[in-house]
């Protein structure tokens, strides 16, 4: 089968691999790029396709393929990625020996105290404990290495002060 024909036949089978991407995605946006992307596959590994077997059958299995492979992929990256107020509050979780009850209600008073913060304090604070580097902190505000680490020094010395009532 030449190119030409290869190409004709797949695009011939546009309409079943676009409900069955819409069956797969449930969105329209997500099904159009499913599609393509089953396009460029088909068209990319279009030499181990042998003439004999079912062209659709073939399609539709790199669809599905191509479609959980971005599944479990975008499901690791949830799991990486988190909102600040998550890892704070994972983080105060790991770090308290208290009953878990206790432990919420101690993670809600560090970000309510954090949160109390003026902003020149509570914001390279918040970014050095989200993992940012002193560098990258003191680029984006504008301001010197210097700054950046007594303010976050600061913020530290404050919440310590505040929060002596949860120390035993």
């Amino acid at each position: 089968m030449t190119a030409i024909e290869f190409n004709t036949r797949i695009i011939s089978e546009k309409g079943s691999l676009k409900s069955y991407a819409l069956s797969l995605t449930h969105n329209l946006e997500d099904a159009q790029d499913l599609l393509q992307d089953t396009y460029l596959k088909a068209i990319k590994y279009r030499a181990k396709f042998e003439d004999s077997t079912n062209l659709r059958a073939w399609l539709f299995t790199i669809m599905k393929n191509t479609f959980i492979n971005a599944y479990r992929r975008n499901t690791k990256i949830k799991k990486l990625v988190s909102t600040g107020d998550e890892i704070a509050l994972n983080r105060a979780f790991k770090q308290n020996s208290y009953e878990q009850s206790e432990s919420r209600i101690n993670a809600k008073a560090i970000i309510k105290e954090i949160n109390g913060l003026t902003d020149e304090y509570k914001v390279p604070f918040t970014r050095y404990y989200n993992g940012y580097k002193y560098e990258e902190i003191a680029h984006e505000m504008n301001l010197p290495l210097g700054t950046v680490k007594s303010r976050i020094f600061l913020a530290r010395k404050i919440l310590m002060k505040s929060l002596e009532q949860f120390k035993k």
